[in-house]
C-alpha cells in the first residue's frame, strides 16, 4: 500500500465558472488558474501521484502549456489513472476549505464524480467541506483550498 497526500490552492475572481469535483457550483465568483482550476481535483491529482512517486501534476501538466489553458480537471484525473496501471484506488479524502459558497448540497455528485474517474465505488471516496472560521485567506473569502489523502494498493 501507498499513501499520497495532495494541496492547492486557487484564488477566487470574477468571470470564472466554480468548478470543484467536476461540478459547476453557482457561485458569484470562480477560481483563477490556467486549467478549469478545480482545485479540490488538482489536490487528488496530487496525492495520486506522490504515492505512485511519479511528482506532481505540474510536472505533468504544466500551466506553461497552452495544451492545457481551459483543460478539464476531470479529464486530467483520468490521464492520471492511466499513469498507474499497476495500482488501484483503495480509497480518497478530499477536504475543500472554503467559507463559501456552502458546498454540501454538491458533495454526493462530488463523490460520483470523483468515483467514477477513479473507477472506483463512491463507498472508496470522501468529500467534506469546511469553512476556517472566517481566518486567513479561505476564510477572508480570497480562494479556496483543497487537501487530498489517497491509499493506493498494488494490484496482483
Amino acid at each position: 500500500m501507498r499513501i499520497g497526500h495532495g494541496y492547492d490552492v486557487h484564488r477566487l475572481v470574477q468571470g470564472r465558472r466554480l468548478i470543484l469535483c467536476g461540478v459547476e457550483v453557482p457561485y458569484t465568483l470562480g477560481l483563477d488558474g490556467h486549467s478549469d482550476a478545480d482545485v479540490a481535483v488538482h489536490a487528488l491529482m496530487d496525492a495520486i501521484l506522490g504515492a505512485a512517486a511519479l511528482g506532481d501534476i505540474g510536472r505533468h501538466f504544466p500551466d506553461t502549456d497552452p495544451a492545457y489553458s481551459g483543460a478539464d480537471s476531470m479529464e486530467l484525473l483520468g490521464r492520471v489513472m492511466e499513469m498507474i496501471p499497476s495500482y488501484r484506488v483503495g480509497n480518497a479524502d478530499v477536504t475543500i476549505l472554503a467559507q463559501r459558497p456552502k458546498l454540501m448540497p454538491f458533495l454526493p455528485q462530488m463523490v460520483r464524480n470523483l468515483a467514477a474517474a477513479m473507477r472506483v465505488a463512491p463507498e472508496q471516496v470522501n468529500v467534506k467541506a469546511t469553512t476556517e472560521e472566517g481566518l486567513g485567506f479561505t476564510g477572508s473569502g480570497e480562494g479556496i483550498a483543497a487537501h487530498a489523502v489517497v491509499l493506493l494498493e498494488e494490484i496482483g
